[in-house]
């Protein structure tokens, strides 16, 4: 399942990335965000939404990255160059990220930065959405995300434009060790 969704997935133009534990993931994410040059300054920093994945991890770590907030609000999100946020399943068929995104800061760190990060537990993955619906409860939610791909929208003319409605850049890390979120 998690082939098929890499191919979808970037089929649309995200990056997918696979670690075995979220101490692995969080090595690919601190190079990744010393390569985009995050740092303390308006449209460098980044954003990190409050996650299972950050009680999983030692966060001294993150201490070294100038820049990187764990307390996330609309001006901040606003101003980031990268944001992160933990999703809570996956659909394979599409390569779909779903997440409860009741809480504001998932989505302002998934929509307002230029790159996302999604942490996705591979448990999370499913094979479609009515394999999905039969574990889910789309009514309980205050807010569901789904999120395929980078934004992008095209004109009447068909000329397409990346990053117009949300991150230009979508990076999703599957970590096999990574408890999920419900």
């Amino acid at each position: 399942m998690y082939d098929q969704f890499k191919t979808r997935a970037e089929g649309v133009s995200a990056e997918v990335h696979r670690f075995p534990t979220p101490a692995t993931a969080l090595d690919f994410i601190i190079g990744f965000l010393r390569d985009e040059g995050v740092a303390d300054a308006p449209g460098r920093r980044a954003v990190w939404a409050d996650c299972p994945f950050l009680a999983s991890i030692d966060r001294e770590q993150l201490a070294e990255i100038k820049g990187l907030h764990l307390q996330v609000s609309r001006e901040q999100a606003a101003e980031a160059h990268v944001g992160i946020s933990q999703m809570d399943w996956a659909l394979a068929d599409t390569g779909t990220l779903a997440q409860d995104a009741s809480a504001i800061d998932k989505r302002l760190v998934s929509t307002l930065p230029f790159i996302h990060i999604a942490l996705v537990p591979t448990a999370g993955l499913n094979p479609d959405m009515p394999t999905w619906l039969t574990q889910v409860q789309p009514k309980e939610m205050g807010y569901l995300s789904l999120i395929t791909g980078p934004s992008r929208t095209a004109d009447i003319e068909r000329v397409l434009t990346i990053g117009v409605h949300g991150p230009e850049r979508l990076i999703i890390i599957f970590v096999d060790e990574l408890g999920g979120t419900h």
